[in-house]
């Protein structure tokens, strides 16, 4: 007992939040998870290791971590040290632009946290707008708990009611990424400028955090309407040997063993898993896309019809199971490929350690900033922010432009207001 207590100790002096540790441990452990299969990787036929891959994403992000903390390098401010101070009112500017995209879209009647199809009835226009109010609202309640130098017991609760407000809004929007970057972000807002997270504690809230997400989306599959198409789950219509038909009732009659909730507490962690094995199995037989996967970020917001790319992302890897009699993922839904396999499908392994080494840089310049500035500071929201964003494209891959810009705005006016604590206001 005494052993453990002392190796619990030694955990929690780690700075959980910091560029060598949180990032690529989140990494390690969501692949570490989806070892957890219960039988579906034989029933997806993953034949392809995703372990040097995974090795290599990780020894990249800490090159670049660890050449730009060496140096000491932050951003520079681009020449735009004379908007100094009006950071604050942008955001709130977005703010505005987002909260009337939302609501508009709220009175039309799309709102549904349990049917995913919710997500085929949004107007892209308001629901691309209306991303902009979590956005601006998770900047500007975490500035105002970093500036309230009288943080009571009643603030915080307020403080975290109207965050937490803010969570649901968007859980009715059917989408989870907004909230999980928000939760993320709080946790870092919390850990350098309330209370340190102890590790200990931050595996308990992640174990949480994944319980509850994944209950969520094992209601939302229980309570799907199968009369809408989009919700269709018809398996691909092939002849299939009697052998084979065989080994696939047989694997499918060992996955259902488990039930249907315990295989969905890691559901999403073994399917990220799947994807970047299919996709690495994919690119040896095909060869890679040369870029279209990333030019596919611009493209969905070019007139007519265009495939996005998570949507490729799925008919890559059915165009391996078709034949087999599963779908990976339903024709008429996107999938997520992790950000490994994002970068692998694009350009292998080359591309891997461009887009880890890429990460690594970014988050290692903004924490320079925040060790300069003090902890106190936007510079603390800028880092918790892209921080949380890298952290959630482990496993959604970094595939939309609104998520490009969001970083970008928040690295650029971090950059500008590169001073002492109170100046942006």
């Amino acid at each position: 007992m005494t052993t453990l207590k002392n190796r619990i100790t030694r955990l929690n002096r780690i700075d959980t939040f910091s560029p060598y540790f949180f990032l690529p441990f989140f990494l390690l452990l969501y692949f570490f998870v989806s070892l957890f299969d219960f039988h579906r990787f034989e029933l997806f036929r993953v034949n392809t290791s995703i372990w040097p891959a995974v090795f290599l994403a990780v020894v990249s992000y800490y090159i670049g971590v660890y050449i730009v903390d060496k140096k000491g390098w932050m951003f520079p401010s681009f020449g735009l040290k004379s908007i100094r101070g009006y950071t604050i009112y942008f955001i709130w500017l977005l703010a505005l632009i987002g909260a009337v995209a939302y609501f508009t879209m709220l009175t039309g009647g799309n709102a549904s946290f349990t049917d995913e199809s919710v997500r085929v009835d949004l107007d892209p226009k308001l629901n691309f707008l209306s991303q902009l109010l979590w956005f601006s609202g998770v900047l500007l309640l975490s500035l105002q708990v970093i500036r309230d130098k009288n943080l009571t017991k009643w603030k915080m609760v307020m403080y975290a009611s109207m965050y937490g407000v803010l969570m649901i809004m968007f859980l009715l929007m059917g989408y989870r990424v907004p909230i999980v970057i928000m939760l993320f972000t709080a946790l870092v807002i919390i850990h350098y400028v309330i209370k340190r997270i102890k590790l200990s504690w931050l595996l308990t809230t992640l174990f949480i955090v994944a319980v509850f997400f994944s209950l969520l989306g094992f209601l939302r599959a229980i309570s799907e309407d199968t009369s809408n198409p989009f919700n269709n789950r018809n398996q691909p219509d092939v002849e299939l040997t009697e052998e084979q038909a065989e080994n696939l009732l047989t694997v499918e009659q060992l996955v259902n063993q488990t039930p249907r909730w315990v295989r969905g507490l890691n559901g999403q962690s073994v399917t990220g898993h799947i994807v970047l094995s299919k996709i690495m199995e994919y690119t040896k037989e095909e060869g890679y896309l040369g870029g279209e996967l990333h030019a596919g970020i611009i493209s969905t917001i070019l007139p007519g019809e265009q495939t996005s790319p998570r949507m490729k992302v799925t008919e890559v890897v059915n165009s391996l199971s078709i034949e087999e009699g599963k779908y990976i993922s339903r024709p008429n839904r996107t999938t997520t490929p992790t950000y490994i396999g994002q970068l692998f499908l694009d350009g292998g392994y080359i591309l891997v350690v461009i887009g880890f080494m890429f990460f690594g840089v970014i988050i290692s310049l903004l924490y320079n900033q925040v060790k300069k500035m003090g902890f106190r500071t936007y510079q603390s929201v800028a880092y918790a922010f892209v921080m949380s964003i890298f952290t959630v494209s482990l496993h959604t891959g970094l595939l939309d432009l609104l998520f490009y810009l969001m970083i970008g705005f928040v690295i650029l006016t971090a950059a500008i207001n590169n001073v002492k604590p109170n100046a942006v206001h």
